[in-house]
């Protein structure tokens, strides 16, 4: 069955065809009309060529209007040839991961965190298990993350009916699972949980060397944090109804269990992710990278295969026919058809915000922003866009509110832009309230450590991170903002007495430091110590 993209197109296509048609005919009565006041030989001549030029015409224009509608239909095999990793994604969805110590909830960063991660493992074998007092599989590993990413989002307590967590469980299961996959390639486990395990120790820790005798590398994402919280009772739409009760009536607390989480990596020879960390799948990303891929061909069907290019060769046929009897008006047809086209994609629609910021009103392109946004127009960008507007014009409340959200986004460009831009406004406000200037400070250090980790050859950002460590108290000195992305906000301030040599040798040993914290911690695995790796820029 044939499908189109734009019906609309198709339905009028008989009358540009009908109109085409008739101009051509016009044109051709004007060139006889012409030809005839020279003389009559001339005008014979005229009338005998071209008599069907504007069928040809007509035809040309009717082929390009279905064209242009989008033709569909049938289907084909798409055979791909693709290096991956074995991958298998476990989360824990029991009822403490619906705590509130992590924003959202433990639950809601962990699906943040999964979803950002199936993007950057394009390509590998990715699949998904779900645990809490059974594991089951939600998806064997596939290369399809579109897939992944609708069970992701899947993802509630609701799911299972079994209470408590059973780690071991879900270790065995993912060893297993990874071992139906490739031979060849290294098999990964990663686990999203807050340790809060209701198994027995031993029987953890023996599922733990089980995946390490196996050749099992087990990944630890930790969530939530060390301090008390009480687990919400939440409705069908999600909001809080009440907190958990034990049976006799006490309030249930729920710490992240440090303890068990770094035993498990200790038993496994594994890693564990802090959760203290913003970008925990950019940081699980980067320990797999050096892991062996297997090469693998992959078919998967296309269906409603886009057949556009069959009614544009008729048009293009039909118009080079013409071409052969009547050369100049068939190429004057094309010039104009090329410059009318180039001319409207230039144009294109201008939004109301951006020409304002083009402009330099920034008041009004943050006015315009907030407008797209309640509208729920624009997506991303249009939140960005109001982050960076309201930042220039010294709207902190707003700008953090947006581009908190955009620091969020699952493409890493957006992110970095929005955290740079975060760290300029901490930088800011630092400046312009010294009674609060070590928490801002603080802040700025962090976004701009996690705008790094997404791109560690950034100047601005390098710039900037050594501004917010130089301006902790005791302050001193400056740094160099840097360009922010988007609407494009920037602020410049010279450091004294710190050369950009010297400040990238500071960032460089820095690095240097965390990496080796980070193997100091692998290779030894010594029970009970707290990860630092990740948590020293």
């Amino acid at each position: 069955m044939i499908q189109f993209d734009a019906p609309i197109v198709l339905w009028l296509s008989p009358a540009v065809a009908l109109v085409m048609g008739l101009l051509a005919l016009w044109a051709r009565g004007a060139r006889i009309r012409h030809a005839r006041r020279w003389s009559r030989p001339l005008a014979v001549k005229a009338a005998r060529t071209g008599r069907f030029g504007w069928l040809l015409l007509a035809g040309t224009a009717l082929a390009a209007c279905v064209a242009l509608s989008g033709p569909r239909w049938g289907s084909r095999v798409v055979t791909a040839e693709t290096k991956g990793l074995n991958v298998l994604l476990a989360v824990d969805i029991s009822r403490s991961m619906l705590a509130e110590d992590a924003s959202p909830s433990r639950l809601e960063r962990a699906k943040e965190q999964v979803r950002r991660l199936v993007h950057q493992l394009e390509g590998d074998r990715v699949g998904l298990v779900a645990f809490a007092g059974q594991s089951f599989i939600l998806s064997p590993l596939t290369v399809d993350g579109s897939a992944l990413l609708m069970l992701v989002d899947a993802l509630d307590p609701d799911l299972t009916s079994a209470g408590g967590t059973d780690l071991s469980r879900v270790l065995l299961q993912g060893r297993d699972l990874l071992f139906a996959g490739d031979p060849v390639a290294d098999r990964v486990l990663v686990v999203f949980t807050d340790g809060e395990g209701h198994d027995s120790v031993p029987g953890i820790e023996e599922a733990a060397e089980r995946l390490r005798r196996d050749g099992v590398r087990l990944v630890l994402v930790a969530e939530g944090d060390v301090a008390p919280v009480t687990i919400p009772i939440l409705d069908p739409e999600g909001n809080s109804i009440g907190v958990q009760r034990d049976p006799a009536g006490e309030v249930v607390r729920t710490v992240r269990r440090d303890d068990l989480i770094q035993a498990i990596a200790d038993h496994a020879h594994g890693v564990v992710v802090p959760a203290q960390l913003g970008d925990q799948a950019g940081a699980v990303r980067d320990l797999i990278d050096g892991y062996a891929r297997s090469p693998q061909a992959s078919s998967t069907a296309e269906q409603d295969i886009s057949r556009a290019w069959v009614a544009a060769l008729v048009a293009a046929f039909l118009l080079f026919v013409h071409t052969l009897t009547r050369r100049t008006m068939a190429l004057a047809i094309v010039v104009l058809g090329v410059g009318l086209g180039g001319s409207a994609q230039a144009q294109g629609p201008i939004n109301r915000g951006d020409r304002a910021w083009d402009l330099g009103d920034f008041r009004a392109a943050a006015e315009a922003y907030l407008a797209q946004v309640r509208r729920q127009e624009g997506g991303e960008t249009a939140w960005y866009n109001l982050g960076t507007a309201a930042l220039a014009i010294g709207d902190t409340a707003t700008a953090r509110r947006a581009l908190e959200r955009t620091a969020r986004s699952l493409d890493p460009d957006m992110r970095y832009r929005s955290l740079y831009n975060l760290g300029l406004l901490r930088l800011r406000q630092a400046a312009a309230d010294s009674g609060h200037a070590s928490a801002y400070l603080e802040a700025a250090f962090q976004h701009y450590r996690d705008a790094l980790l997404l791109r560690p050859g950034s100047r601005d950002a390098q710039w900037n991170l050594e501004l917010a460590v130089r301006n902790r108290p005791p302050s001193s000195g400056g740094g160099t903002g840097g360009q922010g992305g988007g609407g494009g906000t920037s602020e410049e301030e010279q450091p004294s007495g710190l050369s950009p040599s010297q400040a990238e040798q500071i960032l460089n040993s820095m690095a240097e430091e965390e990496r080796q914290t980070l193997l100091d911690r692998v290779t030894r695995r010594r029970r009970g110590r707290e990860t630092r790796g990740w948590n020293e820029w």
